[in-house]
């Protein structure tokens, strides 16, 4: 079995925490998402808001985009549920410039691909950044006290992603593109993808997530979307476990947003295929459950992370199966990680300098384990997460 290394030190880790800024990712907007540290997005994208209360039992809390609106009608029926939304910046969402209920406006879905031609007879090049940027301005003018979300395609992760036309291989076009947003996000959906370049490859999400927090410098919000049917693949469909590792993978690599694609376009189209799937939403509300309850502890700085995917002087892209983030809240220091692949690794965590008392409470597992010379030391099968948190003593470990 392979082993990864990682060697942090234990006062290092402290001294940060103590320096970093520890606030909401939302307070520069005075209608943008809840500046409580105890909320993070969990979103679903292009719903009806008929299942705004089953959503919500999921732990959904956001939804992103309507179909052909706002309408008034769609605005009462998530007010009613307790949803906020995302959605489109037209004439009815400008009438409730102060209903707190809208938590931001949206650009178009993917401008960075092919654009379909008004005679609908092929494909033209993509939307430039320059228009996406200019109506950033234009939504901003309307509306200064939200944010503007923008959704990115697979080039986001894949440079040779065909669907971006004569833009393929041309990854310097996303820092362009994030000038006009404030909330950048994106999709790949590597379970179900028809491209043996990609399908199969979970870490193609990491990945993603990795170069929109690089390509914004830290200065943009970075959600991302996740999949959760089959989409349009009759052989295959996203597994629970895999669904996990994926958000798991999404926030440890910096995603603060989590936007879950519920549709089903094969072999029927179903627009709520995520509700359809009885195990499916199950796993989701387990998924959000936990995500929730450490809310307030992924809302702190990150005193360390530790990528899983990254390039080499070539750009050629390299895996390491584990990646890793490190977090502090009060005197317990919590560590994340994830296994990116199918195949086990042994982890090796040594944290110098470890005050002694301190043992790695396994977060929802009912196990501990005491370091051994500042050791922590344990075994991941494929995609597997685990979260440990160090304290002095036992902790309610549900």
């Amino acid at each position: 079995m392979e082993a990864v290394d990682f060697t942090l030190s234990w006062d290092e880790i402290i001294s940060l925490s103590e320096v970093l800024k520890f606030e909401s990712l939302y307070v520069r907007w005075k209608y943008g998402p809840p500046k409580n540290l105890d909320f993070f997005p969990l979103c679903v994208w292009l719903q009806n808001p008929e299942n705004a209360e089953k959503y919500r039992e999921l732990g959904i809390n956001v939804y992103v985009g309507l179909w052909k609106g706002p309408t008034e009608e769609q605005l009462k029926r998530l007010r009613e549920a307790g949803m906020y939304v995302i959605c489109d910046q037209n004439d009815v969402g400008l009438s409730h410039i102060n209903d707190p209920v809208i938590i931001g406006w949206m650009h178009g879905d993917e401008p960075d691909n092919a654009q379909l031609l008004p005679d609908r007879r092929g494909y033209g090049p993509p939307i430039p950044p320059s228009e996406v940027i200019n109506n950033y301005v234009k939504m901003k003018t309307a509306d200064p006290s939200r944010p503007v979300l923008l959704n990115l395609g697979q080039g986001v992760a894949w440079d040779g992603y065909y669907g971006r036309g004569v833009r393929k291989n041309h990854p310097e076009d996303y820092p362009e593109y994030i000038k006009g947003c404030d909330i950048v996000s994106f999709d790949i959906y590597p379970v179900v993808h028809e491209n043996r370049a990609i399908a199969g490859k979970l870490w193609y999400v990491a990945r993603g997530v990795k170069r929109l927090r690089e390509w914004s410098n830290g200065q943009k919000v970075v959600w991302n979307c996740i999949e959760t049917t089959r989409i349009h693949n009759l052989h295959v469909k996203p597994s629970p476990r895999q669904v996990k590792a994926e958000v798991w993978m999404s926030l440890i690599h910096g995603s603060t947003g989590i936007i879950y694609f519920a549709h089903q376009f094969k072999p029927k189209f179903i627009e709520a295929g995520l509700l359809a799937d009885v195990e499916m939403a199950q796993a989701v509300k387990e998924i959000n459950g936990r995500i929730l309850k450490l809310t307030p502890i992924l809302n702190s700085p990150t005193v360390y992370r530790r990528d899983a995917v990254t390039t080499d002087g070539s750009d050629k892209i390299l895996v390491s199966p584990l990646a890793l983030m490190v977090k502090v809240h009060g005197e317990t220091a919590y560590v994340f990680s994830v296994n990116v692949e199918e195949k086990p690794v042994k982890m090796k965590f040594a944290i110098e300098g470890i005050p002694s008392g301190y043992v790695a409470e396994v977060y929802g597992e009912n196990r501990s384990i005491i370091p051994e010379s500042s050791t922590i030391e344990d075994d991941f099968t494929g995609l597997e997460v685990h979260i440990y948190r160090l304290a002095r003593k036992h902790r309610d470990n549900s």
